[in-house]
């Protein structure tokens, strides 16, 4: 009897009492919390950093410009050991590997405190960025270990509800905080903002460390029968001629277009996260509290549109039409920014129909590398697709930077944003292989 056989012999004889629905269930209860909240602060320091910018700027003398490559080097440094630190998670087991990210770059975080030139903030955001290499990639990887195929795009959906959530709830957060922490114990909010995002961190990266799981077999919260249905959905729906390896994964054809593919959602991405306090505030708000409640908008209609999505992907098997809509509709929020830039509730409006589709479109996107890759190359992979994508984190906040330097407006760049979202939407539909136009 082949392996194969025998698996779906095990699958079946144990279906007979336990399903795989209800498995998966018990596994997102038991998993998904611990893992949003985690992600959830990941985010707080896109949010942070955004809303720190005016105060930062103030304090430190920097530049649009400069203030945009300070942003940008957090991404070079998460670029430059994301792969390696991937492999190394591949090596040593997600729940050591992700403990260890979580504490470091929480302190790290913590260290912005202290920063008082230009040069200590370039240098401070790099580290950030290379301690926090490989988190988000190593989660996704784990993800991959747990559920099955047919559960991606919900899974996927709930780990970046956290995302949204962050912006949802952070970005209030940091404007009460810049509003009211201001001068408390003698610091600036700017550090309270970074204070308050940073220790956290430490505190779960301890529990990461004790309550995860490395594999199906550890987990002592599900019942023999449990584990091997989930086993055999896991391993029945892993890619059988995809990579296997991190090189066998980049021969694989479609992966570097997934690369291209997240790099440019990336530049729209950062593009809302770094730039949307900005554009509130150019609109007329000068309330730090009332900045952060706009900028929730946003985070809320993604949060939204990314479960809903997340649904009918699953129940479709359809991944890339509905990537390439979510593209087309982010485009459409970017132009109609650009139009109502000096009217802030319709601004306000086009931000929502940008976070509907910039936010939806990251968790829809994740359901399709998987299809590629598996093992080593599912762990390597994915981070090197989320390295490229970062790349986009690199160009998103000095291109706007630099525009709005040059021009006096942020404008003319939500429209290249906006432009380069529709090309991104046609490469997916039109230059990714077969298999990855195949419903699951």
């Amino acid at each position: 009897m082949s392996k194969q056989t025998a698996m779906r012999a095990a699958m079946a004889a144990a279906n007979n009492d336990v399903s795989e629905a209800a498995v998966v269930r018990k596994v997102a209860w038991q998993l998904m919390p611990l893992i949003m909240i985690c992600y959830l602060f990941a985010f707080f320091d896109r949010i942070n950093i955004s809303f720190a910018k005016f105060q930062l700027q103030g304090d430190l003398g920097l530049s649009d410009t400069a203030y945009g490559l300070g942003a940008s080097l957090f991404v070079v440094g998460y670029v430059l050991f994301e792969v390696p630190s991937n492999m190394f998670l591949y090596k040593v087991g997600a729940r050591r590997w992700i403990a260890r990210i979580m504490i470091s770059w929480g302190l790290a975080t913590a260290a912005m405190v202290y920063v008082s030139t230009e040069w200590q903030f370039y240098a401070l955001r790099f580290l950030i960025g290379a301690m926090e290499a490989g988190f988000a990639p190593g989660v996704l990887y784990y993800l991959t270990l747990w559920f099955p195929a047919s559960f991606r795009g919900r899974v996927t959906s709930m780990l970046f509800l956290a995302s949204a959530f962050a912006g949802l709830v952070g970005a209030p957060a940091s404007g009460l905080i810049l509003a009211h922490m201001e001068g408390l114990l003698g610091m600036r909010g700017w550090h309270w903002l970074f204070m308050l995002g940073g220790l956290p961190c430490i505190v779960l990266g301890l529990v990461v460390l004790n309550q995860m799981k490395d594999r199906i077999e550890d987990a002592h919260w599900l019942t023999k029968e449990e584990q091997a249905v989930l086993r055999g959905s896991v391993a029945q729906a892993a890619p059988k001629d995809g990579g296997h390896s991190l090189l066998g994964a980049i021969k694989t054809p479609g992966f570097l277009t997934l690369g291209l593919v997240y790099f440019l959602i990336q530049i729209a991405s950062y593009g809302l996260n770094f730039w949307a306090p900005h554009l509130i505030r150019s609109a007329g708000t000068l309330n730090p509290a009332a900045i952060g409640m706009l900028t929730a908008v946003p985070y809320v209609c993604g949060a939204i549109c990314m479960v809903v999505v997340g649904r009918l992907s699953d129940a479709s098997g359809e991944r890339r039409k509905f990537v390439a809509g979510l593209l087309v509709l982010a485009a459409v929020g970017f132009f109609t920014a650009g139009l109502f830039d000096k009217h802030t509730t319709l601004l306000v409006v086009a931000l929502g129909v940008m976070g509907a589709g910039v936010v939806a479109a990251i968790p829809a996107f994740w359901a399709l590398p998987p299809k590629l890759v598996t093992g080593a190359g599912a762990a390597g992979g994915i981070a090197l697709i989320n390295t490229l994508g970062q790349l986009g984190g690199i160009v998103s906040p000095i291109m706007v930077g630099r525009i709005k330097d040059i021009s006096g407006s942020t404008t003319p760049a939500l429209y290249v944003i906006g432009g380069l979202a529709l090309v991104c939407a046609t490469i997916v539909m039109v230059g990714l292989p077969r298999s990855l136009r195949e419903k699951e």
